[in-house]
C-alpha cells in the first residue's frame, strides 16, 4: 500500500515518529502528477457525496487540518478503498 500511495505523489514526505511535528511538511513532489491530481479532484467529490468520505473529511477538519490537507487525507483514504475493492474484484457500497 504505500508504494501505491508513493506511486500517486501521495506520501508524506517524512517518515520519524515521537515528538515531531508535521504542521509544515509539504507535499511530495514525487509519483504522477496526473493521477495525484485525478485523486484530488475525485477526492472533493467523493466528501460530497458520500457520508464515509464527509465524516473522515470532517473529522480532520476538527482535528485543525488545513481544507486542502484534508481532502488529501480524504484522497488517501480514497486510494486506500479503491486498491481494496480491484484486490477482491468487489463492486463499492455506499454505508448508510
Amino acid at each position: 500500500m504505500p508504494k501505491l500511495l508513493a506511486f500517486a505523489g501521495m506520501d508524506p514526505s517524512t517518515y520519524q515518529s515521537g515528538t515531531y511535528n508535521a504542521s509544515k511538511t509539504p507535499m511530495v513532489k514525487r509519483g504522477s502528477t496526473y493521477l495525484r491530481w485525478a485523486i484530488m479532484q475525485a477526492s472533493r467529490l467523493v466528501a460530497m457525496r458520500d457520508k464515509v468520505f464527509s465524516d473522515y473529511m470532517v473529522k480532520k477538519r476538527s482535528e485543525g487540518k488545513h481544507f486542502n490537507v484534508a481532502r488529501c487525507h480524504v484522497g488517501k483514504k480514497l486510494i486506500r478503498v479503491i486498491y481494496y475493492l480491484l484486490k477482491n474484484n468487489t463492486a463499492f457500497v455506499p454505508q448508510v
